[in-house]
């Protein structure tokens, strides 16, 4: 998997629209300075960031699926990532720029939006814990998505609106060194605390009755690990936009290949999520002269994969 992900990161830093379409000889890196700061200053960047969204989204939708028990639950279905945009569209909205306060303001509203679908299932007196949860995960991410759209409204449409507009579409167009750097903190220390933590995700993912009778303190490693993973998603969102079906797919995916203990499905989800998201922003800026936004390559390529894992899963339960 490592070898895979430094293969697909190698590959795009010399695919690309520059000098022709699609390939960047590699000799031209040392005649060409144009080739030089192009691959230093815009596609390196990109690539890391890249990295770092895949990487956190989906191990923060391996966490929320292991933690809540529910292998529909995504940071998009539990209002998480459209937390962080409005959150994100909210601080452009109240400060005109784009920086830490963006990205405070994302986390912020992200662990409200993880919240309010926790606390609202718990009210919910219909169905059973997994329809409960989806349920009022739907409805959190409505809510802020009208929240998003009232921004829109009353945003500048000379500035502020293209600006918002970027949340819904998604992409790392504009991304630098210090959209990087800004990142790299929330990111590394999500992902470090994830990792290190992967073994008492298998505890936490077993019936509270028996995860606390084999030691595990619920409720402290629960919101660890959920605030970790919410750390990384507002992170990424802030820069990126809200990006669709990565944390849902991915770690189907990896436990398909691995199984279901969270001591494999971890790093693979990391490594599987960066290299997922690293190829399909290469697609979006090297299929055409116009861009294609990262969020609807995203979504097609994770729907069309989604559709296959349940048509297969599908074939093995025929009787």
């Amino acid at each position: 998997m490592t070898a895979g992900l430094l293969l697909v990161f190698g590959l795009s830093i010399f695919i690309g629209r520059y000098p022709q379409p699609y390939w960047m000889p590699l000799k031209l890196l040392g005649e060409d300075e144009l080739a030089r700061q192009l691959v230093t200053a815009l596609r390196l960047p990109r690539l890391v960031a890249a990295l770092m969204l895949g990487a956190s989204l989906a191990a923060a939708g391996n966490v929320l699926q292991m933690v809540f028990r529910n292998p529909l639950v995504s940071p998009g279905i539990l209002g998480v990532s459209q937390g962080a945009g409005f959150g994100a569209a909210l601080a452009i909205l109240a400060f005109s720029s784009r920086g830490l306060a963006v990205e405070l303001s994302a986390f912020v509203f992200a662990c409200l939006g993880l919240a309010l679908s926790y606390l609202i299932a718990r009210q919910l007196r219909y169905g059973g814990w997994v329809l409960r949860l989806i349920l009022s995960g739907i409805a959190v991410s409505a809510l802020f998505s009208a929240g998003i759209g009232l921004l829109k409204y009353l945003a500048d449409p000379l500035t502020q609106l293209p600006e918002i507009t970027f949340w819904l579409l998604g992409g790392l167009w504009g991304v630098t060194w210090r959209e990087v750097l800004l990142m790299t903190p929330f990111v590394t220390l999500g992902l470090l605390v994830v990792f290190l933590m992967r073994w008492r995700l298998n505890l936490l993912s077993l019936s509270e009755e028996t995860a606390f009778s084999l030691g595990s303190r619920i409720g402290r490693e629960r919101t660890l690990l959920l605030v970790s993973a919410v750390a990384g998603i507002a992170a990424v969102t802030a820069v990126a936009g809200v990006i669709g079906w990565v944390g849902l797919i991915i770690p189907h995916i990896a436990r398909r290949i691995f199984g279901a203990s969270a001591q494999a499905t971890v790093p693979a989800t990391i490594l599987i999520g960066g290299g997922f998201v690293i190829f399909c922003d290469t697609i979006a800026r090297s299929l055409r002269a116009g861009e294609i936004p990262l969020g609807i390559i995203t979504s097609l390529l994770g729907a069309l994969i989604f559709i296959l894992l349940m048509a297969s899963v599908g074939a093995r339960w025929k009787p």
